[in-house]
């Protein structure tokens, strides 16, 4: 169950010629393969293109009917390894991933595609997850697009732009023969707008009609002595004509002024965020309309000569916006420019920062010292809205990520603590996913992180050893992760090596972390995918001998003794503890529309949530360090005679009973209950009720009689 349904949406995408088509940078994506004749798609979600690999799979019915074939693959090198089909038959195809840590596992087969070249059109569309928003650790697509000679394409982030760009990817691909990468910004995935569609093509040659017709190019393999000869048509026949086909196109842009003495170079990425600025500085406006001339990259790899020594004939000098570093483009600009014997300064990180996300800001203030050491008429424009002196982070609290309320990985790290108390702390190999945020409060688990599914790899080289007192090392892995890479790299890498480590697989149903997608262990059914496939039968099948399978994470007391017996087993080799609790996000969005529904048609509907009873409650707030549920907050105590604040859970609980399954586990203090909220209730209900309320009422009067005898 994906984080959204774009079922409503992909029906758009069957509009024909001339028809107005409106929507997220992800739909005009589809609708452009569509329109391109794409014959197979393929991919692995992450941010920002997880919502493309959704909106593909709910496009699905409609690519059946076009015959083309999507999968959803298994990791990224497996969707990089589908672009095999284009090496020997002229068939379109794309996939899509997160860059940059889905192109380091795609690498291998990239490499081979980007050496044999291709003979039908290969798009890769990579979601550039660098900046403040990113999650992972930063690094540009632009490094391997020049190791591996295969064409950068940044479009500027408007979905006429985009759709143009995926078009002339696959023509640009063709004549190069050469695959070609088309990354995306989170703001272009999700920009919004809209342009002119195009009949959809059914591909000519279908992958299912090449297969029936088999075709074999021993120079297209990568063995010697192909593999030599495959570097000099690189540089010799496939780079002249890409060069000559994005020239031809006019693939890249010009905007504001024709002349001037001064000039911008810019990402096609950057170009709405540099327009922005120069509105800021008055030296442009919403339309795009600049007073300095500005040179849009739309291909940032390759560089045109010609069309760049063009531009900066005549001016003083030019800002080169590359958001960024190492500057790749800045320094072969530099040296396009000495080649042409042009004299004109390129400025580029002596005024922009070397690393971090280019904002508006950012970019105002660069322009504002470039202009004044380089256009100083320029320089005096006042700006067309006031310019902010601080970032405005320096006014925002930090707000570090977390557990989602009700997350069944909070009690797994809960127990781990409760282990910890007793057995010592212990290395733990943390791996990519929510059960990351371990490494924060108030948990303070987890010593690094190596990628996706390598946790287990992570904690190899910690091998306990005899008479020194040496601890098991635990390993953290997703489910997700799991079939990722997980299984070989890390399982099987430990049963070969005899590795003593402890793995904790959190298996919650889905690929959690990249936005609820459906995987191989998912108990849910699903129509095209095969699901229902246990953890714990592919470890023992990798010949793991120690495994146990928890199926209520929320149980804290039996986390923590599975964990201990794991720790403490005499028993020598890896051994796996599978952590099952359906991820609490994908159950509130599968089950709150039902039980709305059912609200609304006048059943009775039972929902569960917890409580704290103040009078009871010590203050200590033990339950908080040791959940940190987001619905745990404090209060002020109704005791006069008490100061400390007490616990209190607020509306947003789920019902999930972690913070009082942790109280129970960790002997804390019986403060917490659980209350039933009934809706549309049937008469027993009622009775019960009533029953209830007088005798609670009987009570409290009786207990108030007893207070004022005893006071007088």
């Amino acid at each position: 169950m994906a984080e959204r349904s774009f079922k409503r949406e992909v029906e758009h995408l069957r509009l024909g010629a001339g028809a107005e088509f409106e929507g997220e940078g992800i739909l005009a994506v589809t609708k452009a393969l569509l329109q391109a004749g794409v014959a197979y798609i393929g991919g692995y979600q992450g941010s920002p293109i997880s919502h493309l690999m959704d909106v593909f799979a709910d496009a699905d019915p409609l690519l059946r009917e076009l015959g083309v074939h999507f999968e959803s693959s298994a990791s990224e090198a497996a969707a990089a390894a589908m672009l095999a089909a284009s090496v020997n038959y002229p068939l379109r195809g794309a996939v899509a991933w997160k860059s940059v840590v889905g192109t380091n596992v795609a690498s291998d087969a990239l490499s081979n595609v980007a050496s044999g070249g291709v003979k039908g059109g290969a798009l890769i569309i990579v979601g550039e997850d660098y900046g403040e928003g990113s999650s992972i650790m930063q690094e540009r697509t632009h490094a391997f697009a020049m190791k591996s000679q295969m064409w950068l394409l940044d479009p500027r982030p408007n979905l006429p732009s985009i759709v143009a760009m995926v078009e002339h990817g696959f023509a640009l691909s063709e004549a190069s023969n050469t695959p070609v990468m088309l990354e995306l910004r989170v703001r272009a995935c999700h920009v919004t707008g809209s342009f002119i569609a195009k009949d959809n093509r059914r591909p000519p040659l279908t992958v299912g009609q090449a297969a029936a017709s088999p075709v074999r190019d021993l120079d297209r393999i990568v063995l010697p002595p192909a593999n030599f000869l495959h570097e000099h048509e690189k540089i010799e026949q496939r780079w002249p004509a890409a060069i000559r086909f994005v020239a031809d196109q006019r693939l890249n842009e010009h905007f504001g002024a024709s002349t001037g003495d001064v000039g911008i170079i810019v990402q096609g990425g950057l170009f709405n965020m540099l327009n922005r600025a120069l509105e800021l500085v008055g030296l442009s406006d919403e339309h795009g309309q600049a007073r300095v001339p500005i040179y849009c990259m739309n291909v940032t790899y390759p560089l045109i000569p010609d069309e760049l020594a063009a531009f900066c004939a005549g001016k003083r000098a030019v800002l080169m916006v590359e958001e960024g570093q190492p500057e790749f483009i800045e320094h072969e600009l530099n040296t396009l420019l000495r080649r042409a014997d042009l004299n004109t300064r390129v400025v580029g990180k002596d005024v922009l920062p070397r690393a971090g996300e280019y904002t508006g800001q950012v970019l105002v203030d660069g322009i504002v010292r470039f202009l004044a050491a380089h256009a100083p008429a320029l320089a005096v424009i006042r700006p067309a809205a006031p310019v902010v002196d601080e970032p405005i982070a320096a006014h925002v609290p930090q707000r570090p990520a977390g557990f989602c309320t009700g997350c069944p990985e909070r009690p797994i790290f809960s127990a781990m603590k409760l282990v910890q108390r007793e057995l010592g702390e212990h290395h733990v190999s943390a791996d990519i996913g929510c059960h990351l945020f371990s490494i924060l409060p108030p948990f303070h688990i987890g010593n690094t992180t190596m990628g996706y599914g390598l946790g287990t790899a992570g904690a190899a080289a910690f091998r306990p050893s005899a008479g020194t007192g040496g601890k098991r090392a635990i390993a953290m892995m997703g489910d997700g992760g799991f079939w990722h890479n997980g299984l070989t790299s890390g399982i099987g890498n430990a049963v070969f090596n005899q590795d003593d480590t402890v793995t904790i697989i959190v298996d919650n149903g889905y690929s959690a972390a990249t936005g609820g997608q459906d995987i191989l262990s998912s108990r849910a059914d699903n129509a095209v995918r095969q699901t229902n496939n246990p953890i714990e039968r592919a470890v023992r099948g990798m010949g793991v001998r120690w495994a146990r399978t928890l199926t209520r994470t929320y149980d804290v007391a039996a986390m923590r003794d599975t964990l201990k017996a794991a720790l403490t087993t005499p028993e020598h080799g890896p051994k796996v503890i599978v952590a099952q609790s359906e991820c609490m996000l994908n159950k509130q969005r599968r089950i709150k529309p039902l039980l709305a529904k059912a609200e609304r048609d006048g059943q009775r509907v039972v929902r569960e949530r917890f409580g704290v009873d103040a009078d009871t409650c010590t203050g200590d707030h033990a339950c908080i360090r040791l959940s940190g549920c987001p619905s745990l907050s404090v209060r002020a105590n109704p005791d006069p005679l008490r100061q400390d604040p007490v616990t209190h859970i607020d509306n947003t609980c789920v019902g999930c009973g972690n913070c009082g399954e942790v109280a129970h586990a960790a002997i804390l203090c019986p403060s917490f209950y659980k209350a039933q909220i009934i809706s549309n209730p049937a008469w027993h209900d009622r009775l019960r009720h009533w029953v209830r309320r007088g005798l609670i009422g009987f009570l409290q009067r009786r207990h108030a009689r007893a207070v004022q005898a005893r006071a007088f």
